[in-house]
């Protein structure tokens, strides 16, 4: 048994605010700057955060959980599946809540936390391939419903405050000083941001259709985008979704703003589609959220088109990469590609149809 694959529902929180409405207006005002955040003394960076809250790490988690998920509707018995998408998962609450303890317990714990918050009665999975996680978890989601194993489930993405995660990539030298600059003539390098996304898939059909998808994983740049592997990965969601290069009308790119994987990046979409489609960059409103990254950025992607906001782009781009990025939704908007590039070699795509364009 097979079927179509729907998204019906979305939840945010993340730098732009605690809901969908949120978020938009903040976009609207042109966005939310990132916080200096102190990696150790003397040491600190700039992280896209979550609005401020009280309690501890483990009482902010379970309540953004909460709140994220109810911004999808009703779940009646919660008995759906549950995947949980994270890249640094629980590090957190080993730094605050349990400074004695390092990279202990078990690659489920996290998954446990959310959905006991939740108190959730069906099966939970954990997906956590780095950056690719929550694009990775719809993926999974939508084979499990398309093959007649679930009616629906939720994809909620989690990418929250620790040390641990900026100071990896402060030691590799990746992160920012500023602002996040994809495609920026002066961009040099990612700004982290936190965030937690809900996705709620169905097999009832709704305005948005996830039509095709793919995960292609290349480590020979494991900390880095492999032009091989974008092509790949974008010709392989184009097969599975029975679409040619022509039929799409917009890209949302990785572009995390590094000077030689932004370059890669669109150097391979070139090879792939013969004139480039209108191009969207949502990491200078969130930063990269990593592994909530292709949640987050692909239930804002769907706010901003139903609700009318478009982020904007305030600095200069790289007039060598001879693109621009959309400074509004393009007329025509009714297949859209994905990509979220990521560690460790993996490269995924996701295509959604507008069902009512």
């Amino acid at each position: 048994m097979s079927g179509g694959v729907y998204l019906s529902s979305t939840g945010l929180a993340c730098v732009l605010g605690n809901d969908m409405p949120d978020a938009l207006d903040a976009l609207r005002r042109g966005g939310v700057p990132p916080t200096p955040v102190s990696i150790a003394k003397g040491n600190g960076w700039p992280v896209y955060k979550l609005p401020p809250q009280e309690g501890s790490w483990l009482e902010r988690v379970r309540r953004t959980a909460r709140n994220v998920v109810a911004q999808t509707g009703e779940w009646g018995d919660r008995s759906a599946p549950l995947f949980v998408a994270s890249s640094s998962l629980d590090i957190g609450y080993m730094e605050y809540a349990k400074p004695d303890l390092r990279l202990g317990g078990d690659l489920q714990d996290f998954a446990t936390i959310v959905s006991e918050a939740l108190d959730w009665q069906g099966p939970v999975f954990t997906i956590s391939t780095a950056c690719t996680s929550a694009l990775n978890a719809v993926l999974a989601a939508a084979d499990l419903i398309r093959s007649g194993g679930a009616e629906e489930a939720l994809v909620l993405g989690a990418e929250l405050d620790n040390r641990f995660t900026a100071a990896g990539f402060r030691a590799m030298q990746l992160l920012a000083p500023g602002n996040a600059q994809p495609f920026g003539a002066e961009r040099r390098g990612l700004v982290l941001g936190e965030a937690v996304a809900a996705l709620r898939l169905c097999a009832r059909p709704t305005r948005w259709r996830i039509t095709g998808g793919a995960n292609v994983v290349d480590g020979r740049n494991p900390s880095g985008t492999e032009a091989s592997a974008v092509r790949a990965m974008c010709q392989a969601a184009l097969a599975q979704s029975g679409l040619r290069p022509e039929d799409i009308d917009l890209i949302k790119v990785q572009a995390a703003g590094s000077p030689v994987n932004d370059a890669i990046e669109v150097e391979a979409l070139k090879q792939v589609f013969e004139q480039l489609p209108p191009l969207v960059s949502l990491k200078s409103s969130l930063g990269h959220t990593l592994g909530a990254a292709g949640a987050a950025e692909l239930a804002l992607l769907v706010g901003c088109i139903e609700g009318g906001a478009w982020p904007s782009t305030d600095y200069p781009l790289d007039e060598t990469l001879g693109i621009t990025l959309s400074a509004e939704p393009p007329a025509k908007l009714r297949n859209i590609l994905l990509n979220v590039v990521g560690f460790g070699g993996g490269h995924a795509s996701l295509l959604l149809k507008d069902c009512q364009a």
